[in-house]
């Protein structure tokens, strides 16, 4: 019989659990450990972690992730609207729906492969962000965004005689998902996320997604159909985004075009590659570095790195600061592109790659400490 889950894979999973639960603590010291950015990791790293079955294992390249993304967000406000303010069901109808217009579009897409499948996605994600900023205003409220109001009808919650003062929140149960809580929350459904994806990548079906972004022209040949498994995997992935957007919902319980734009479908081609491609933890660190500089590199500003270069003379000091700050604050976008930069060259396969690179000397110095130890000579 065989086993559930490979000593390696539970070692990876138990060590990436531990990791993403003591977040908090490990990333104080770096003014990462406030709740709000936490939250922001867990959702985009599994967003990430989605979009990398698609990309990583099929090797087909969508720049429209943001659409299923958005219509998660969208789906989840609209449940706590009607509905009821409880997280659970909204999630549900969240992965749903977004399902169901990943498989739509999905099916039209897929015809395609190559530059002319990511073009394809690019447009209908642009027609998705143009329909819900100026055409479905009744759906989605165009520019302002879906809010919570007192008088939405939630006839889940009316039924049960439950009633709200002031601004409604989402909660579980009862318990706001606010503070550690919502980052607990979370965190939860990233551990699911990645679990989930573990599985399929280990799995037969799995094998047939890497298989198809091998040579699936060798596959078709052979009289291989590799389209429904090309449709599931993208209706997978489109189903995790919504997962992200229903929770950055949760979190932040507003729906707006913005979470649609091409520039959303583009950030997560980035997480993934920065973190390597097809790798089980790469794109969730790249998702992590990219959020930790936009929220944490961004605030810092000229007072700041005064105090940080303090302790150099007066005038190294301010050249310094004059320097540090063109690529902080507003220029942030100046390092994160300085970084990219670099991965790719020197490590195209990521962040990963270089994780790899270094266990693989600590490897080759062991085995030849092993080789070079002195040895009994046989007498003469």
């Amino acid at each position: 019989m065989p086993k559930f889950m490979s000593r390696n894979d539970l070692l990876l999973f138990a060590g990436f659990s531990l990791v993403v639960l003591t977040m908090p603590i490990w990333l104080a010291p770096f003014g990462a450990g406030y709740p709000d950015l936490l939250q922001r990791f867990m959702i985009f790293g599994i967003f990430a972690v989605g979009f990398n079955i698609l990309f990583g294992l099929t090797g087909y390249l969508s720049f429209g992730h943001a659409a299923f993304f958005g219509v998660g967000s969208y789906a989840a406000v609209w449940s706590f609207k009607l509905l009821t303010l409880d997280a659970i069901p909204a999630m549900i109808f969240a992965v749903v729906i977004s399902g169901l217009f990943a498989l739509v579009i999905g099916f039209l897409c897929l015809r395609r492969s190559g530059i002319y499948f990511s073009i394809l996605t690019l447009a209908f994600a642009q027609m998705s962000y143009n329909l819900a900023y100026s055409v479905l205003t009744p759906i989605t409220n165009g520019e302002t965004g879906l809010q919570l109001t007192l008088s939405d009808p939630r006839v889940i919650d009316a039924a049960v005689g439950q009633g709200f003062v002031g601004q409604p929140v989402p909660n579980i149960l009862g318990q706001q998902l606010s503070g550690y809580a919502g980052f607990y929350f979370c965190a939860g459904f990233l551990i699911l996320a990645f679990f989930i994806a573990q599985r399929i990548a280990g799995s037969p079906f799995g094998m047939m997604l890497k298989a198809i972004k091998s040579n699936q022209t060798r596959m078709q040949f052979t009289g291989f159909n590799t389209r429904p498994y090309a449709l599931s995997a993208f209706v997978i992935s489109g189903m995790y985004a919504g997962l992200a957007g229903a929770l950055l919902a949760v979190t932040d319980p507003l729906a707006g075009a913005e979470r649609m734009q091409w520039t959303a479908s583009g950030e997560v081609v980035l997480m993934t590659i920065l973190g390597g491609v097809g790798t089980l933890v790469g794109p969730v660190i790249g998702a992590w570095i990219i959020k930790y500089f936009e929220n944490i590199l961004s605030a810092l500003n000229d007072n700041i790195l005064a105090r940080f270069w303090s302790f150099l003379p007066d005038g190294v000091a301010d050249v310094l600061v004059k320097v540090t700050s063109k690529f902080v604050g507003d220029g942030w976008h100046l390092t994160l592109g300085l970084a990219f930069v670099i991965v790719v060259i020197f490590l195209p396969g990521g962040i990963m790659e270089g994780v790899r690179r270094v266990a693989g000397l600590f490897r080759r110095s062991g085995s030849s400490g092993a080789k070079t130890a002195p040895q009994t000579q046989p007498a003469e």
